[in-house]
C-alpha cells in the first residue's frame, strides 16, 4: 500500500519544527504547506481535518482514502512506523 502525504504547518511553531527534524533525520521529503502564508493551505486543513491546528499530517491512501493526523507526537509515531516498514520491505 502506498501513502501520500502533505505537511499542513507553520515555520515558526515548535510541535510542527519536531516533525520537520524528525522527517530530516529520516530523509523523507513531504509537500509542506505552510497555513500562515497560503490561505487555501487553511481552508483546506479546516475542510479536510476539521480543525485548523497544526502540525497536521494528510494521509492519502491508494484506495483514495484521507486521513488526517494531528499531534506532532502522533504524527513522528506514525511516519516512523511507515519508514521502518519500507526499509525492511527493501531489505528482504
Amino acid at each position: 500500500m502506498t501513502e501520500q502525504y502533505i505537511l499542513y504547518q507553520y515555520d515558526s511553531c515548535p510541535y510542527c519544527r519536531r516533525v520537520r527534524q524528525f522527517l530530516d533525520r529520516v530523509d523523507m521529503r513531504v509537500p509542506m504547506r505552510d497555513i500562515l502564508l497560503d490561505r487555501e493551505a487553511y481552508i483546506d486543513l479546516i475542510r479536510g481535518g476539521g480543525k485548523g491546528t497544526v502540525p497536521c499530517l494528510r494521509i492519502e491512501r491508494d484506495t483514495g482514502d484521507v486521513e488526517w493526523l494531528y499531534e506532532s507526537a502522533d504524527i513522528v509515531e506514525y511516519i516512523n512506523a511507515q519508514h521502518r516498514k519500507n526499509t525492511l520491505g527493501t531489505m528482504g
